[in-house]
C-alpha cells in the first residue's frame, strides 16, 4: 500500500471509512484476492437490500451497470461508495483469461477513466507538489526505467516484436490503437462518437507520407471481446496488426501514436513518443498530449514522471499473488518480469526426455504458460521427430542423463537443451517415495550439481549485481529466518528431536551427512570420495572431535545406494542418527564435513562452519573451506547473496494446495503446516515401522499416492 503522503495530502490513500463491514456488488469482488488481502480480515459481504445497517461502505467495480443500485443505495443511506478497478500493471496474462492480478485502485470520488466526474487521481494531479517528495520521484524515475528496459505493461504475456517485422525505415510510423467495443473509458472519456476510422483518416491527413498501422486490442485477439472498428472499412487505409505483440516493444518501433483513451498512449509518453488523444484519458489535459478535446477541471501542467507517480504509485495499490503479501511497484515490476519470462520459456512445444511415468504427472505444473504450449514426453530422438520436434521445439532433459543423439540434433539445429532437477526446498516426504516436489530448477547451461560445466546458477552467482537489489537481500534475510525457525530443509518427513551430545571429552562436534553414492552430484563433483572414505578422513584429521553421522534418508529407506557397514560406523563415529531431522543434527553441530550434500548449505543458513571434500554448488564463494577449487568461481559472496541466488532467483516453486506458481515465502508457510499435519497423522506412526521389506513397497506406494 502506498505511503508517500499522509491521508490529508493524498486522497489516493486507502479510505479510512471502510470500517468493519464492506458491501460489494458482485461475487467477483467478494472473492477478489487483492481486496481480501488488503482489508486485513475486515468482513466482506455481498450487498443486498436490507443490509445497509451493518455496512460501513459499499464497493463496486468501476462504472459497470451492476453498480447503479448500489450507488443509489449508498446515497439513500449515507454510506461511502468506493469504485474499484484494475491497476495499470495488472498481470502476466490477460484478465479475461483469469490471470492473477497484481494491482488495484480505489476511488471515493469517481474512477480514473471517467472524465465526466473528478477522480482521486485527478485531485492528486491538481493539488500535489510532487517535487517536494524526492523519495516518490526517485521511485517513479527508477520504475519508468525498469518499465522501458524490461517492457512491462498492463498485460505481459505477449512476446516482443521480432526485429524483422519492422525493418529500418526513414518514413514516419504512425500507430492507431484500437480498443474494445463498449469500453467504459470510451463511453466516459469525451470521445464524442468519433470512430477508429475517423482517427485513421485524421492521422493520414496530418502525416501524408507516413506508414500507418492499427493495433487490435489483446482481448479481441483472444476472442473474449469485440473490437471498436470494422476491419473491412479500415484495412484499405492502414496495416492491421493482428499479432499480440508486447505493447512497449511495439511502441518503440513507432513515432506517433493516435488513440481515444488507451493506456498504451501513456506508455508511449513514457517512451518519449508524440501522442494524439481523441478522448480524455487520465494522462490527457496536463500539457503532455495533443488533445482534440478538453477538460476544464485539469488546469495544471505536469511532467510525465509526475503523472506516473500519481497514477502508478499514489493511486495504485499493489499485491504480490505469488507471496500473498501487499507489495509496491518495484516488486511488482520484478515479479511480472520473472513470471513473464517463465511463461515465455514455457511457450511452444516442449519435448521431455528422461521423465519417469510418475514425474510426468506433475511436471506440467512447472511448465505452464500464458501462451500456447504443449508438453510432449519422448523416449528417443526418433519418437520426438515423429511427434513434431523441429528447430522451433524446446528440449528438456531430466538431470544429467546423457542422450548423445538428442544433444547432437540440438547442436545441429541451434536448440538449447534445458536440464531439470528438484529444487532445494522440495517436499515433506522423500522423492524416492514418489512424492511430488514443490520446487524445480530448469537450467539452460548445465545443472547446479555438475561442476564440470557452468550452470545457470553458477553464472548467476558469478555475475548478478546483488547490490542493485537491496529488496532481494532483505527477502534473503527473511527467508533464512523462516527456514531456521521452521526447521525446514529439502525433505521434511523426519521429526525434530533433541540430541544429547557428551562434549566433556571433545573439542568440537562434527556432523557428516551421508549421501547416495551413485547420486549425480557424487559422480560429477565428488572426486571419488565415498561415505566411508570421508568418515575415515574426518576421524584421522580430527581425532578429538565428536563425530555424528547421519545416513541419507533415501539410503535409510532402502531406496538408494550408500550403506556403510555398522561395525565400521562403531569405530569411526560417536553417534549415528537415522530417525531425526537434519535440523536436529545441525542444532548440536559446530561444523559440517561433506562431499557435496545439501546439508552443507543448510549448515551455512544456520551459521555453522562447512568443509567440502567435493565441489557442491555452494562451495568456492568464500563461505566454505574447500578441498577442491573451481577456477570459474572467482567471486566472494555474502551469505545473503548466496541465499538470494540459490533460493529466490534460480528455482521455480508451486503451492502445495493450489498447484499454482508461488514464491518461496508462501511455500515455506504452507510446507510447515503440511509437515505438522503429516506428523500428527496416525498413518505416519504406522509408516515409521514400514522401512523393511515386505512393508517398504507398501509405504512407498502409499506416500506416492498421498503426495501425488
Amino acid at each position: 500500500m502506498n505511503s508517500f503522503m499522509g491521508n490529508e495530502m493524498n486522497p489516493c490513500s486507502w479510505p479510512q471509512v471502510l470500517g468493519s463491514c464492506i458491501g460489494v456488488t458482485s461475487k467477483g469482488l467478494l472473492g477478489h484476492p487483492i481486496l481480501n488481502a488488503m482489508t486485513g480480515g475486515q468482513r466482506i459481504q455481498l450487498f443486498k437490500k436490507g443490509t445497509s445497517s451493518s455496512l460501513s461502505c459499499i464497493l463496486g467495480w468501476g462504472t459497470k451497470s451492476n453498480t447503479k443500485k448500489a450507488r443509489a443505495h449508498a446515497i439513500k443511506y449515507d454510506l461511502p461508495y468506493i469504485s474499484v478497478e484494475d491497476g495499470f500493471l495488472r498481470s502476466v496474462g490477460l484478465g479475461v483469461h483469469g490471470a492473477l492480478p497484481f494491482s488495484i485502485v480505489f476511488d471515493i470520488h469517481g474512477i480514473y477513466y471517467d472524465a465526466t466526474h473528478t477522480s482521486n487521481l485527478e485531485v492528486v494531479l491538481e493539488v500535489s507538489d510532487f517535487q517536494e517528495n524526492k523519495t516518490l520521484m526517485v521511485m517513479a524515475h527508477h520504475a519508468i526505467l525498469e518499465i522501458r528496459e524490461h517492457h512491462i505493461s498492463k498485460y505481459n504475456a505477449a512476446p516482443d516484436v521480432p526485429s524483422r517485422v519492422f525493418p529500418t525505415s526513414e518514413r514516419t510510423r504512425v500507430l492507431i490503437i484500437a480498443q474494445t467495443k463498449g469500453d467504459q473509458s470510451i463511453r466516459y472519456g469525451f470521445t464524442g462518437g468519433i470512430t477508429t476510422l475517423d482517427i485513421v483518416k485524421s492521422a493520414q491527413r496530418e502525416h501524408p507520407n507516413a506508414e500507418f498501422f492499427l493495433k487490435v486490442h489483446p482481448d479481441v485477439l483472444s476472442g473474449k471481446k469485440k473490437s471498436d472498428f470494422d476491419p473491412k472499412a479500415v484495412s484499405q487505409y492502414c496495416t492491421i496488426i493482428s499479432e499480440d505483440w508486447n505493447p512497449i516493444s511495439l511502441l518503440k518501433k513507432m513515432d506517433v501514436i493516435y488513440t481515444k483513451t488507451s493506456q498504451m498512449g501513456f506508455e508511449a509518453l513514457l517512451l518519449g513518443k508524440k501522442v494524439v488523444c481523441f478522448g480524455m484519458p487520465f494522462y490527457a489535459g496536463w500539457g503532455l498530449t495533443d488533445d482534440r478535446v478538453s477538460c476544464s477541471r485539469r488546469t495544471r501542467k505536469r511532467t510525465v514522471e509526475e503523472v506516473f507517480a500519481a497514477a502508478y504509485i499514489l493511486y495504485t495499490h499493489y499485491y504480490n499473488p505469488y507471496t500473498g503479501k501487499q507489495s509496491d511497484i518495484l516488486d511488482t515490476i520484478h515479479t511480472l518480469r520473472k513470471y513473464r519470462n517463465i511463461s515465455r520459456d514455457n511457450a511452444g512445444r516442449i519435448y521431455c526426455f528422461g521423465f519417469s511415468g510418475w514425474k510426468r504427472g506433475y511436471i506440467r505444473l512447472f511448465l505452464r504458460s500464458e501462451q500456447k504450449n504443449k508438453v510432449v514426453f519422448c523416449q528417443s530422438l526418433k519418437q520426438a521427430i515423429r511427434k513434431g520436434l523441429d528447430i522451433s521445439g524446446k528440449v528438456l532433459v531430466w538431470g544429467r542423463d546423457t542422450y548423445s543423439d538428442i544433444e547432437a540434433f540440438a547442436n545441429d539445429n541451434g536448440i538449447v537443451i534445458n536440464r531439470v532437477e528438484d529444487g532445494f526446498i522440495r517436499s515433506v516426504s522423500l522423492g524416492s517415495d514418489l512424492t511430488k516436489p514443490y520446487s524445480l530448477v530448469v537450467d539452460s547451461r548445465g545443472i547446479y550439481f555438475d561442476p564440470t560445466k557452468e550452470s545457470d546458477l553458477e553464472h548467476l552467482l558469478s555475475t548478478y549485481d546483488f547490490s542493485a537489489h537491496p529488496d532481494l537481500l532483505d527477502r534473503s534475510i527473511v527467508i533464512q529466518k523462516m527456514i531456521c525457525n521452521s526447521k525446514l530443509s529439502k525433505y521434511n518427513g523426519l521429526p525434530h528431536n533433541e540430541l544429547i551430545v557428551d562434549r566433556s571429552s571433545c573439542d568440537k562436534v562434527i556432523l557428516i551427512p551421508g549421501q547416495v553414492e551413485d547420486d549425480a552430484s557424487i559422480r560429477f563433483g565428488g572426486y571419488g570420495v565415498t561415505n566411508r572414505s570421508l568418515l575415515e578422513m574426518v576421524r584421522r584429521e580430527t581425532p578429538n572431535a565428536y563425530v555424528i553421522y547421519k545416513p541419507h534418508p533415501d539410503v535409510v529407506a532402502g531406496n538408494r545406494n550408500g550403506h556403510v557397514d555398522p561395525d565400521f560406523l562403531d569405530l569411526s563415529c560417536d553417534m549415528v542418527v537415522s530417525e531425526a531431522s537434519i535440523d536436529s543434527c545441525l542444532a548440536v553441530a559446530d561444523e559440517v564435513h561433506t562431499i557435496t550434500s545439501l546439508c552443507g548449505f543448510d549448515a551455512l543458513l544456520r551459521g555453522k562452519k562447512v568443509h567440502t571434500y567435493g565441489l557442491p554448488f555452494y562451495a568456492g564463494w568464500g563461505l566454505t573451506t574447500d578441498k577442491h577449487v573451481c577456477p570459474r568461481r572467482q567471486r566472494e559472496l555474502s551469505l545473503n547473496e548466496l541465499v538470494a541466488g540459490v533460493l529466490l532467483l534460480y528455482p521455480r516453486y508451486i503451492h502445495p494446495q493450489t498447484g499454482d506458481f508461488c514464491e518461496l515465502e508462501l511455500l515455506l508457510e504452507s510446507l510447515k503446516k503440511e509437515q505438522e499435519r503429516y506428523f500428527s497423522s496416525p498413518v505416519y506412526r504406522w509408516m515409521k515401522g514400514a522401512r523393511d521389506l515386505p512393508l517398504r513397497f507398501v509405504r512407498r506406494l502409499y506416500e506416492g499416492l498421498l503426495n501425488y
